[in-house]
């Protein structure tokens, strides 16, 4: 039997929740190692970035959510995520590196807009599936988390009401796309673009099956919470939704 892959991740992220997704939905024997934010910059000191998901599957080292869905693909012969038709593909992947580079960014930004200055939620969050270890350091280090975090991400006020507009404005190329009737974003059925539509606007739904570590709805600050059912209610919103429900299982 092939050793599983291990998967380096941090509970909170939707970047993550993008790679984990596609490793469920391929069958691709995997364990996952969660870490606290700091804690996993030391699980992989290989990568410059720090940055995470990072899966090792033998002598593959996937550093990126989008190499990771490919691997996927590939694990499954591909025209898995991926269309094999080039013009649907070609789609697929500009869909996919949007939702990458703006609404994984910005709903990012305006989630922890609101959620930085709720230390003990946010503590817990942080602290979901990791070692005894790691959480029972994560109140000593959230100082200088919260503090790398709002420089790294460069949160403000400003900054995370101008994120919100970019959502909603991304939510409404969504809704126009889908406004045929079509039950995908690309082709007749899913793919990479709607797996990391759905996984990267999580920050901004709380859909109920996403499996990455997020606080419960009615503990988030007000004004949070009434965005949140507002997206919701839009078309992108139930369409991420019910990409969740029927297809994350």
């Amino acid at each position: 039997m092939k050793r599983p892959a291990t998967f380096i991740t941090i509970p909170l992220s939707h970047y993550c929740e993008k790679a984990r997704w596609a490793l469920d939905r391929a069958g691709l024997p995997y364990k996952e190692e969660p870490h606290a934010p700091l804690f996993h910059l030391l699980a992989v000191k290989r990568k410059r970035d720090g940055a995470v998901p990072v899966l090792v599957d033998g002598t593959d080292r996937l550093t990126d959510s989008t190499e990771i869905l490919k691997h996927a693909d590939a694990f499954c012969g591909g025209d898995f995520l991926y269309p094999r038709d080039q013009a649907l593909r070609t789609d697929v992947e500009a869909l996919e590196e949007r939702f990458d580079t703006e609404l994984g960014v910005h709903a990012r930004r305006w989630a922890y807009g609101h959620l930085l200055t709720q230390t003990k939620l946010l503590n817990s969050v942080w602290s979901r599936g990791v070692s005894r270890f790691e959480a029972s350091l994560v109140p000593v280090l959230a100082p200088l988390t919260r503090r790398l975090v709002r420089s790294g991400y460069k949160i403000t006020p400003e900054g995370a009401e101008r994120s919100l507009e970019r959502v909603r404005g991304i939510f409404a190329d969504v809704a126009e796309r889908l406004r045929s009737g079509r039950r995908f974003l690309v082709g007749e059925r899913f793919s990479a673009a709607d797996l990391t539509f759905a996984a990267l606007a999580a920050p901004v739904l709380f859909p109920a099956e996403c499996r990455a570590a997020h606080p419960a709805l009615d503990t988030v600050p007000p004004a949070m919470r009434e965005e949140v059912l507002r997206l919701r209610d839009t078309e992108a919103g139930k369409f991420g939704l019910r990409l969740y429900a029927e297809e994350r299982g």
